[in-house]
């Protein structure tokens, strides 16, 4: 038999909570949305900021992992070809184009606590770092070769889909926190940098180095062979503003699509990306790949290359040998010739988009520092604690390359972690967050939320005419959604974090709220094994990652089986239960950040 679900646990209606789950930051979607349907842009920043740092440069470049794990393309897969999310990510970029001057709201540097902290590259992950522990009463340093702090945000995201002025104000805001910038000051030895008696040390420099590929022709055709992410820091600096006509991208990562986009605006007339996966296979986020052939790019696939073909020592093309996928008797995928002849493909300049690699010659081995076998540092994957106590690592310089929001994540963990430990505890002792559940009945039949569901489809966001953004590396593609449109998008929101709470003590089992349930997720029915359940309730839960809400023994010895999945989160069987058996809670889960909150009661307190 399934037991009573345990609302008191956090992590229970935090899972239900799709978007705000898998965040990595955990940042409070539909709160924010919310505000931004309410006008309050500031709040709505705010709200973002707290969790994921850079709303602006997020709102416009992140990953969006939210997305895939909204529940409005669930709730709509039966009504339409292609269900799509709600537009989290490009709401969160109103909120931060629409919040006026928030200076006035962003936290004052506490008394100095006398601790030092030192933090290599100015990228995300030591930014957030820094964010969190200055206001403590740090002495933060944040450390980086480039004259502006931002790191791969500032020399890998090209201008057209990132201005510059936004990350300038992004990343203003932390270093206006009091943290100390040494522009232009590329560390060479960890043991120096410890010998100048930091308290602690975090080290976020990301994954500097981009992968080759050792292929005949390479060396003699050297001249036009370019790595990408370094292609793309020349791009940003303005070192590099041409290309030749005809270009080959290597690759099917965002990085390429980042290249292949940069250098049609550079005069690359005729760009192609060549990919060893199969299309759905590449690494690039759907709607990078979607941008690329928008702007006429093509992506040809099952292209694996064999060779760079020179003149002379000038490149004037690629050859390619075709290849299929196929799985071997273990069911083990791989990619064998298709026994076609080579392809060879002409072009005057390749950027080489094949990934991304870690590099700390600067980490003396004898540190104290531990490296695997991939000559990775060792990091404990929850408190990002290297072999050395006062060393940690997060972003790509802890696990490889992945993106901003996760570099966002890890640096809040390891703040928490070096708080702890410049505390005097045990940073593998993790803090609880804060939990909120609060009724939000203003009357028998109203609350104080809107509970309607809105019918519309997805809004796209309106991009600038492309004989102008192609014609500019520094025009911005896309323009936002105006706050009229933004209010539309934000309707379609399903206020997925204010919960339906049942009390079985005063349910009189009349049905009330099975009959109007739009979605039929509400069931009376005998208990029984979760698998059986599930099959047995009126619309059969089949969506395993999501929990059912299950009641204690009813009167007639049945339970209530709510099928967390489909919920639109409406109310109706709120309005509709006679006896009040039923109510919709707001719940809030706050994720503990470094600071008092963070550390042990004792230690709490002492700090009172």
């Amino acid at each position: 038999m399934v037991r009573p679900t345990d609302i008191r646990v956090p992590d229970y209606f935090h899972k239900v909570v799709d978007c705000q789950w898998a965040c990595p930051a955990h940042t409070p979607v539909p709160e924010y949305i919310r505000l931004i349907a309410a006008g309050r842009y500031a709040d709505a920043y705010m709200v973002n900021w707290t969790s994921n740092v850079f709303p602006g440069v997020l709102g416009r470049t992140c990953d969006r992992p939210c997305e895939p794990a909204c529940r409005r393309g669930r709730v709509e897969e039966n009504n339409g070809a292609s269900p799509e999310p709600v537009a989290i990510c490009r709401l969160k970029r109103v909120a931060a184009d629409n919040k006026g001057d928030i200076a006035a709201r962003l936290p004052r540097p506490d008394k100095p606590n006398g601790k030092r902290i030192a933090c290599v590259g100015a990228g995300p992950a030591s930014l957030t770092v820094a964010r969190d522990l200055a206001p403590l009463g740090y002495d933060v340093t944040v450390f980086d070769g480039e004259a502006k702090a931002g790191g791969f945000i500032r020399t890998q995201i090209p201008r057209f889909r990132l201005p510059e002025s936004v990350i300038d104000e992004e990343t203003g805001y932390i270093l206006g926190l009091g943290v100390k910038f040494r522009a232009g000051e590329r560390i060479a030895s960890l043991k120096s940098l410890l010998a100048q008696g930091y308290d602690a040390v975090f080290i976020g420099c990301g994954a500097p180095r981009g992968r080759d590929l050792d292929l005949p022709g390479r060396h003699e055709a050297a001249a036009n062979i370019h790595i990408g992410i370094d292609w793309l820091a020349s791009v940003s600096f303005g070192h590099i503003e041409k290309i030749g006509r005809r270009v080959i991208v290597l690759g099917g990562g965002n990085t390429a699509m980042d290249c292949c986009r940069s250098a049609r605006r550079l005069g690359g007339d005729d760009v192609k990306v060549l990919v060893r996966s199969g299309f759905d296979e590449m690494k690039a986020s759907p709607w990078e790949k979607e941008d690329a052939q928008h702007e006429g790019i093509p992506i040809l696939d099952y292209h694996v290359p064999k060779a760079f073909l020179h003149e002379g020592g000038k490149l004037v093309g690629m050859t390619f040998e075709r290849v299929r996928a196929q799985r071997d008797e273990r069911g083990r995928r791989q990619l064998v010739p298709t026994g076609e002849p080579d392809v060879t493909v002409d072009c005057d300049d390749v950027l080489i988009a094949v990934g991304q690699e870690n590099a700390f010659p600067w980490i003396e081995r004898d540190s104290g520092i531990v490296f695997d076998e991939w000559n990775m540092p060792v990091v404990d994957k929850a408190t990002f604690q290297s072999s050395l106590a006062n060393v940690f690592f997060g972003g790509d310089a802890a696990f490889g390359p992945k993106n901003i929001i996760w570099a966002v994540a890890h640096g809040h963990d390891a703040a928490i972690s070096i708080d702890k430990l410049l505390n005097g505890e045990d940073v593998g002792e993790r803090p609880a967050p804060m939990v909120h559940l609060l009724s939000q009945k203003m009357g028998i039949h109203e609350w104080s939320y809107d509970n309607e569901i809105s019918p519309d489809d997805r809004y796209k966001v309106p991009w600038a005419p492309s004989e102008k953004t192609l014609g500019n590396i520094k025009v911005e593609v896309e323009l936002g959604f105006d706050t009229l449109t933004a209010l539309k998008e934000t309707q379609r929101c399903l206020n997925c974090d204010v919960q339906t709470v049942f009390t079985d003590k005063v349910c009189i089992e009349c049905d009330a709220c099975v009959d109007i349930c739009p979605m039929d997720c509400i069931s009376f029915t005998p208990n029984a094994e979760e698998a059986e359940l599930r099959t047995q309730l009126t619309a059969p839960a089949l969506n395993l990652a999501q929990d059912l809400y299950v009641s204690g023994e009813l009167k007639t010895s049945r339970v209530m089986v709510k099928d967390e999945d489909v919920c639109l989160h409406c109310g109706l069987c709120a309005e509709r239960c006679p006896t009040g058996a039923w109510d919709m809670h707001k719940y809030l889960i706050e994720m503990t950040h470094a600071g008092p909150g963070c550390r042990s009661k004792g230690a709490c307190r002492e700090a009172a």
